[in-house]
């Protein structure tokens, strides 16, 4: 009888302790917000228009000046939104001044690129087919000219935008893609922790989370995509080795946005390296700990980086195949 109450106790009391861990996890995870909802290709037809018009635009390699290069290319929708590499290569093999950030989950953001100089999605889409060392088409005007030349197009746009005329128009060509990228939502393991099933995550996983907040890793990367909606100074603590690009004061002009950046999302951060706008980390021990070190003036123990990147694995999501799927055909 006595071995049975103390069974009993000791199931009891590990009982107890589970209930309070998760209750001290569950504060934690209140700051995040909501969880991600992936968004379904639209059924209206309008709207399923614009959204395959946009996924064509989004893979077309015409909208590049010598037919080399498409949105995909730097920002690919079966690779996590990024090509992988340092910087991107763009028209005549010139190399990007910023590592190219993921595309995935973006039109969430307070801005587009690093620099914050683009307000939406539908924006940022026309910049890169504009920038000589990209895909460095000489004019909107020509980007007008070139698609009306190539039969189909003009069927395609004048069904995405039945009120326009002309249908085929540089902005339309922004609003198309960014129709199509604002369905680029990755919902993860870590969302099942926000809408309350705790049990998802694992010890570690738990301890890195913990860390992550009680560090104050969420000063800068807060909300459901874990940065994204804020510019912090890059080298808060400890000036950042690279001065060259100074950021948001390219842009402002202002002495006080200088090392300025967006704040980067950590969705998906497992899979987007290399990190940092310069490239300058290639791998998530490293970004971790440059982090620590510039932000917060912190250096980490092993165990600590070893538990929050168990963390930042738990924002890993894909997106639904319907999404990233490429287009069947091109316009001939």
């Amino acid at each position: 009888m006595l071995l049975r109450v103390m069974v009993l106790a000791l199931f009891g009391q590990i009982s107890l302790m589970e209930v309070s861990a998760d209750d001290s996890i569950k504060p934690l995870l209140s700051i995040f917000g909501k969880p991600l909802v992936a968004e379904e290709i639209p059924k209206d037809k309008a709207a399923r228009s614009i959204v395959e018009l946009g996924r064509v635009l989004y893979h077309e390699k015409r909208l590049s000046r010598d037919n080399s290069i498409s949105c995909n290319s730097c920002h690919d929708t079966k690779a996590f939104g990024v090509d992988g590499e340092k910087f991107s290569v763009g028209f005549n093999n010139h190399l990007t001044g910023r590592n190219s950030p993921t595309s995935f989950n973006a039109f969430m953001h307070l801005a587009q690129f690093w620099d914050g100089r683009a307000p939406t999605v539908e924006e940022q889409a026309k910049g890169p087919i504009l920038a000589g060392g990209e895909m460095a088409m000489p004019s909107a005007e020509a980007v007008v000219k070139k698609i009306s030349e190539i039969k189909g197009y003009e069927d395609l746009f004048k069904a995405a935008f039945p009120n326009s005329f002309p249908a085929i128009t540089y902005d339309n060509v922004g609003k198309a893609i960014g129709a199509y990228e604002r369905l680029f939502i990755t919902p993860a393991k870590f969302d099942k922790a926000l809408a309350g099933d705790l049990s998802v995550l694992n010890e570690k996983e738990k301890r890195g989370l913990k860390t992550f907040v009680t560090n104050g890793c969420v000063t800068c990367h807060t909300g459901n995509l874990l940065g994204g909606n804020i510019y912090q100074k890059l080298g808060l603590v400890k000036p950042w080795p690279n001065q060259k690009d100074q950021g948001r004061f390219a842009i402002t002009k202002r002495e006080q946005d200088k090392m300025f950046f967006k704040v980067p999302s950590l969705r998906n951060i497992e899979k987007t390296g290399p990190y940092f706008h310069d490239g300058s980390a290639e791998n998530l021990t490293q970004a971790v700990k440059v982090m620590a070190s510039h932000q917060l003036g912190r250096e980490f123990s092993n165990e600590e980086i070893s538990d929050i990147i168990a963390f930042l694995k738990t924002l890993t999501g894909t997106l639904k195949p319907s999404v990233a799927a490429y287009p069947e055909k091109f316009p001939d």
